[in-house]
């Protein structure tokens, strides 16, 4: 076991590879589709009735819609939307055309809300259909740019990597395959994520995840996959323990190829 520290939010991770094999560390995968979620789904195209109405659809002043924003009908806070990133039944972040992630990319882009992504029951979705959500709050994080830079320049903790920007394998993940993603460019780091959420769908299956952006000075994603629960340590202690060196993540990532 080490200890390590993030420079960025300051917390503690224990990397403990022993860990992952005692009784009852199984992972918990995305459900597959039913029936039923394909016949009561709000989001499919036809269905815009049983949705708030749009806020924007894109692209503008087309007739069939590829991307729609929609108030949330249990916002947790004040203000909260929800960004409908195809009409067709898509499962997966990783499913996504270019013409949909380039959409979604530019409501981001024109946004100044936070942007957060949860795919899968475990990282607290509530329908399956592929969608993200702008929250009008402030991040509980503060900016650390001197931080952020030092974890992205950690060149064997790479990924992939697509026009200067990158993926990497967080030095100090709370959970196993915890990554950051470079967002200088937003349309760039959708990209990335895509990649990666397709490379770990390879790896270890449909596994729950969440993402979410922080604007700054640095700008860049975090991705926690939710392959292990949070217990009393974490919660209490505020000591993360996770069950897969960071390395070995990016080896098995890296590894993986980015296809549908």
């Amino acid at each position: 076991m080490t200890l390590r520290r993030d420079p960025v939010s300051g917390r503690l991770v224990a990397v403990a590879p022993g860990r992952a094999g005692r009784p009852g560390a199984g992972r918990a995968l995305i459900e597959p589709v039913t029936p039923e979620e394909l016949d009561r789904c709000p989001f499919c195209r036809g269905r815009e009735d049983r949705t708030p109405p749009e806020t924007l659809r894109l692209p503008e002043g087309a007739e069939d819609w590829i991307v729609r924003v929609v108030p949330n009908l249990y916002p947790a806070v004040e203000r909260q939307e929800v960004i409908v990133h195809s009409p067709e039944h898509k499962r997966s972040f990783a499913e996504l055309s270019d013409q949909e992630l380039e959409l979604v990319a530019q409501v981001v882009r024109d946004s100044e809300a936070f942007w957060l992504v949860n795919e899968g029951h475990l990282a607290g979705t509530s329908l399956p259909h592929s969608h993200s959500q702008l929250a009008w709050v402030e991040p509980a994080v503060p900016e650390n740019a001197a931080g952020v830079a030092e974890l992205l320049a950690h060149d064997e903790l790479v990924i992939v990597e697509l026009e200067g920007q990158r993926a990497v394998a967080h030095p100090a993940g709370r959970l196993p395959y915890e990554l950051l993603i470079a967002a200088d460019a937003i349309g760039i780091a959708l990209y990335l994520l895509r990649d990666v959420v397709r490379r770990l769908r390879q790896v270890e299956g449909p596994v729950p995840w969440n993402a979410w952006l922080h604007r700054g000075e640095h700008p860049h994603i975090e991705v926690v996959p939710r392959l292990t629960v949070l217990a009393g340590l974490e919660l209490g202690a505020g000591i993360y323990v996770n069950s897969l060196d960071p390395a070995e993540a990016a080896t098995r990532l890296r590894a993986a190829v980015d296809r549908k």
